[in-house]
């Protein structure tokens, strides 16, 4: 055996991509008790973040946005990323989180933090909301408020408070940097540009939420704002179920390949779960599932929060179909196919097992916690009915 050929670290340090992914770094050995600690902890320890400014702030960028089950979508993180991206030494920028929030405000970019748990972004208080904003504005006086330009209350939000306060407004900006927004007008044959406005509502993708930096992230204490007696009465959400909800509106959807054989049992996971129901080209040309069903460059694009792909082998025209998914999981037996590549998480396991080991641990956690477990896919009733 010759003592001169150098083995392989099977512990060498590795990155995590933008899509999640682990990319061993070639030609980079483990060095020091640090790099073989992170190692053995299953990655190379990285470099951590230095802090956007530790300057005296003398300005306030706020950014107001709506959380989805404890945390910001990609639309609202990139909102904040834009603030924090155009802010220089002396601006601290201040998140305005309306509802729950467990994320890291700090490695989003934000320096302060203001969470409003009363208001859920399944519930209908534009009133109380906008007082709310208003108060913060008032609190803090920031040259600019940022909010997505979404629909799912943000962009209503920014427009209401642009009303009542007069205040200079972009709408579906799609261009940003420290002098100038822009975005697109005539039908998007021309490109309209102007000086940063006080209130910014973001298009989607404007902004890569990745940045360089951290912010202070710093807790504040919210302030009291008085319940108003609006002329609008929430009458709460209804769950409905997941089949009838289109798969372009779905924020939890299970799709089945050719790797699945046994159909019944799929939908019956797919009723535990409250999710909707997806499919493959190849599953719909065999028959399994009606043409509504195909997900792909030729069927349906759709934007889930979570997406589960059982036996899905991921051709290409189904990954563009899914391309603006959240959370990617794919259940296969082939852990080099393309789908893998896209997952945010791969189960390397036979397919059947385990829709009937998740249809056998989703009816015990629904059970547990009674039948009135909310389903992710869900709709509002009435949202604005007068009272």
């Amino acid at each position: 055996m010759n003592d001169t050929i150098k083995r392989i670290d099977p512990r060498r340090p590795f990155t995590i991509t933008a899509a999640g992914l682990r990319r061993i770094t070639l030609g980079a050995i483990g060095g020091g008790m640090l790099d073989t600690a992170a190692a053995l902890h299953g990655g190379h320890r990285e470099q951590a973040k230095q802090r956007r400014t530790t300057a005296v702030a003398e300005r306030t960028l706020l950014v107001a946005a709506h959380t989805d089950r404890g945390a910001l979508d990609d639309h609202a993180r990139q909102t904040l990323a834009a603030a924090a991206l155009i802010a220089d030494a002396h601006t601290e920028v201040v998140l305005l989180a309306f509802g729950e929030f467990n994320d890291d405000a700090a490695a989003l970019g934000a320096d302060k933090l203001i969470t409003l748990p009363a208001f859920d972004r399944r519930g209908f208080a534009p009133e109380d909301e906008l007082n709310a904003l208003a108060a913060y504005v008032a609190a803090f006086s920031p040259a600019h408020v940022f909010l997505p330009d979404n629909a799912t209350g943000d962009g209503d939000l920014g427009r209401r408070y642009a009303a009542r306060a007069n205040a200079s407004v972009a709408t579906h900006v799609v261009e940003i940097d420290a002098k100038h927004v822009a975005t697109y007008a005539q039908g998007g044959k021309a490109f309209a540009t102007r000086a940063l406005p006080e209130v910014i509502l973001l298009g989607a993708n404007a902004v890569d939420p990745k940045l360089p930096f951290v912010g202070a992230g710093e807790r504040v204490e919210s302030i009291g704002v008085a319940a108003s007696k609006g002329a609008y009465r929430d009458l709460g959400i209804e769950e409905i179920d997941a089949a009838q909800v289109a798969l372009e509106e779905a924020d939890f959807i299970v799709s089945a390949g050719n790797g699945v054989s046994d159909v019944p049992a799929f939908e019956r996971l797919a009723r535990t779960l409250g999710a909707a129901i997806g499919a493959s080209r190849v599953a719909v040309d065999d028959g399994k599932f009606t043409r509504d069903k195909q997900i792909g460059a030729t069927g349906k694009t759709v934007d889930a929060s979570v997406y589960i792909a059982f036996g899905i082998s991921g051709a290409v025209q189904h990954l563009q179909g899914i391309k603006d998914c959240r959370h990617v999981i794919a259940v296969n037996l082939d852990a080099s196919s393309p789908i893998a590549k896209r997952a945010n998480l791969t189960i390397v396991a036979d397919t059947q097992e385990t829709i009937a080991a998740l249809t056998e641990a989703a009816s015990a956690a629904r059970g547990s916690k009674g039948t009135g477990a909310a389903l992710l896919n869900t709709k509002p009733v009435a949202e604005g009915a007068l009272a």
